[in-house]
């Protein structure tokens, strides 16, 4: 009688063990996902700038945008768009880049925008068409191109030999109602 007893006792015990074993293990697949999506990129693991996306992200809600209306710019001999944009009110040209993750400028830029020495610590590591090297992670306060006004757009800086012209990447273009490419031109819409 006490053998089965004991029996009875270690069936329920494994039992307890693999279920909580497995419900462990549902959790080791899924919390880091959790702490990736919500947490900073930290400042030792390269920003990669290959993120492309053909519509905004609904998940990231915007920051409020103030301006309303298109824009239409043509492509240029080698199929890039570039436009006159405005960046915290100045005048600056770029060049829309879908393959960026953020709005890329240069120090020079950087500086004549505003942004002083405390403000730019270049302690992130960010992969470029030309290499890695390392930027500052900076918000704008605005970008706009014609009828378009978007606030709190993030961005890095980087030093003048790794940039020579501004990128105007995907955390711009997701805070747009849509973008589209058609008949050799990008059309953006807020």
């Amino acid at each position: 009688m006490m053998r089965g007893l004991y029996r009875k006792d270690f069936c329920f015990m494994l039992m307890r063990t693999v279920i909580f074993a497995s419900i462990a293990a549902a959790l080791a697949t899924q919390v880091p996902s959790l702490f990736t999506a919500t947490s900073p990129e930290p400042a030792n693991q390269p920003i990669s700038a290959n993120y492309v996306s053909a519509a905004p992200d609904a998940a990231s809600p915007a920051a409020p945008a103030y301006g309303s209306g298109t824009m239409r710019l043509p492509a240029d001999a080698q199929g890039h768009f570039s436009g006159d944009f405005k960046i915290n009110g100045k005048p600056v040209q770029g060049m829309i880049d879908t393959g960026a993750t953020y709005v890329a400028l240069n120090e020079s830029l950087a500086r004549r925008l505003g942004y002083g020495g405390n403000q730019l610590d270049f302690r992130y590591a960010v992969n470029t068409a030309n290499g890695q090297t390392k930027a500052a992670h900076v918000t704008l306060d605005r970008v706009e191109i014609g009828g378009i006004r978007v606030q709190g757009v993030e961005a890095f800086v980087l030093k003048d030999d790794a940039l020579s012209q501004t990128l105007v990447g995907m955390s711009f273009l997701k805070k747009l109602q849509s973008y589209s490419v058609a008949d050799g031109s990008l059309s953006l819409k807020q």
